[in-house]
């Protein structure tokens, strides 16, 4: 068995394996053994059978099978001896020879293998990047204050229908009725909105529902039929103003404090400010804490100067996922994955350099955040701690979502680590002109 290799740069290899009939001779002695002795052939005691007949029924896949374990087995001491920092996986080289896989022959197996750059750099207080601290304004906690009344508020009665006002209505054509229907006029198609706009109680007008209600399911909800009849149905129909419910915010009182922070946690005009504005505040700071962790990537991934075998990975991406990605997709999105390749490394390199390790602990508690967020956005707070365990478990169930969670792990330790290094530049800076930056 001969190993050769030609290495046309410092990050690419072409190995050529040359496997003569002696090399695997053994091998394939031995497989073609094992097969016989679980050969359950009809006329013959188990593990009697002829060679001949064991080489006529199995000869191929225990030639395969011997040759292939011989290759596999060069490439991995080539890889070892070599000390290559292996990425993706060996590819058949594109100037592979056709074989035949006929026993007694010789074969030779082309491969091409790349592997990452070294990595070396410092990450010190000279390194110095920008963090955004943004300024909260007065126009700001107006708005988040008029935001949670309004989120607090409620329907009552309205005299006349504005646009973001709704409309009980008694809906019938000659065909079909339907009684107590609650009409959003957001949710109608605008060029119909007007003839639902200041409507009152008592108010009758014809509408074409196909034209002013175009989601087909809300249609059927609302006319209380199946999805399959709405094309049975004579469109024009007859509405009738029960009554208009206007959305009024609630009132800024003891009652709504209690509803928003808890009973008794703000009792006073100027503690409900103050806890707007550390609202704000936390979510400034969350803003800014993304951006940073972003410039981080950014300025370090460039600070490493990572060069990678393009052209290789480009052919690995469509290789590993056969089927999934054709090379133009590929094309097409490479370069961002290759810049999250870039920052997979850079983050490595780091952690290994501070031994930074991602406990379990870790990824557990990343699970039951990322459960109660999704409940949270369902309108679910407070879900027991139970029930956040238990569906953080069957989370981390999932191999895609552990990977996830695991990387974003890497990615919190690593910035925290960073940040703990380098000199932050703090930068004072509106939230408008914040949204700007790219």
């Amino acid at each position: 068995m001969n190993v050769t290799k030609t290495q046309p740069d410092e990050l690419n290899f072409q190995v050529s394996i040359e496997i003569a009939a002696a090399d695997y001779a053994e091998p394939l002695k031995k497989r073609l053994n094992e097969y016989r002795h679980k050969a359950d052939i009809k006329g013959f005691r188990r593990g009697n059978a002829p060679m001949g007949l064991i080489q006529r029924m199995y000869g191929d896949q225990a030639l395969y099978e011997s040759v292939n374990g011989l290759v596999g087995e060069s490439l991995d001491n080539f890889i070892k001896e070599n000390k290559i920092r292996i990425v993706g996986e060996p590819l058949p080289s594109e100037d592979q020879p056709q074989l035949s896989w006929k026993a007694g022959e010789d074969f030779t197996f082309k491969f091409d293998i790349a592997q990452t750059p070294e990595i070396n750099f410092e990450v010190g207080k000279e390194d110095k990047i920008p963090y955004y601290e943004i300024n909260v304004t007065a126009a700001e906690k107006k708005a988040q204050k008029e935001q949670l009344l309004q989120q607090y508020g409620s329907l009552q009665e309205g005299k006349k229908a504005g646009e973001s006002d709704y409309l009980v209505c008694d809906i019938a054509n000659e065909g079909h009725k339907a009684e107590g229907v609650y009409v959003s006029i957001s949710n109608v198609a605008e060029e119909a909105r007007g003839a639902f706009i200041g409507k009152k109680a008592g108010d009758k007008f014809d509408i074409d529902v196909n034209a002013a209600f175009t989601n087909e399911t809300d249609r059927a909800a609302m006319l209380k039929v199946d999805k399959a009849q709405l094309a049975n149905l004579n469109p024009i129909f007859t509405f009738t103003v029960v009554n208009v419910k206007t959305f009024v915010p609630a009132e800024e009182n003891q009652e709504t404090y209690d509803k928003i922070f808890g009973e008794g946690v703000v009792t006073t005009s100027e503690q409900f400010e103050e806890k707007v504005e550390e609202r704000i505040k936390a979510s400034h700071e969350q803003e800014s804490n993304f951006r940073f962790g972003a410039d981080v990537r950014k300025y370090f991934v460039e600070k490493a100067k990572i060069q990678l075998p393009e052209d290789f990975l480009k052919r690995w991406l469509v290789y590993a996922n056969e089927g999934k990605f054709t090379a133009e997709q590929v094309e097409k999105e490479f370069p961002a994955f290759i810049e999250d390749f870039k920052w997979q490394l850079v983050r490595g390199y780091i952690m290994q350099k501070f031994n930074l390790k991602v406990s379990q602990a870790d990824i557990q508690a990343a699970a039951e955040s990322f459960v109660a967020y999704q409940y949270a956005m369902y309108g679910m707070a407070g879900v027991p701690e139970n029930i956040i365990k238990s569906s953080a478990q069957n989370v981390l169930q999932d191999q895609n979502q552990y990977r996830r969670l695991e990387e974003q792990c890497e990615d919190n330790i690593t910035i925290a680590k960073v940040r703990e290094e380098v000199t932050p530049q703090t930068k004072k800076i509106s939230r408008e002109k914040f949204m700007e930056l790219k």
